[in-house]
């Protein structure tokens, strides 16, 4: 009846239809998830070989840890 190549073509023929309202936004949100996985590979090549003595600290909130829950505190 159908050989392989023609319903491997069919199934991206039907996929490419339903999912056509789809597909930019997939397409576009794979290219920023490229696009990061480049810039950080790159962040992680530029480290301290390159004469930069420290790593950039980024400034965000302090956490401080809360106390443990013991058994000896609750006696």
């Amino acid at each position: 009846m159908f050989g392989l190549s023609e319903l491997a073509i069919l199934l991206i023929v039907v996929i490419a239809v339903l999912a056509a309202k789809k597909l930019p936004e997939l397409t576009r949100s794979a290219g920023k998830s490229a696009r990061i996985l480049k810039a950080e590979k790159d962040a992680m090549d530029d480290g301290p070989a390159e004469g930069r003595a420290n790593p950039e600290v980024i400034q965000g909130e302090v956490v401080t840890p809360r106390p443990q829950d013991d058994d000896t505190a609750r006696s």
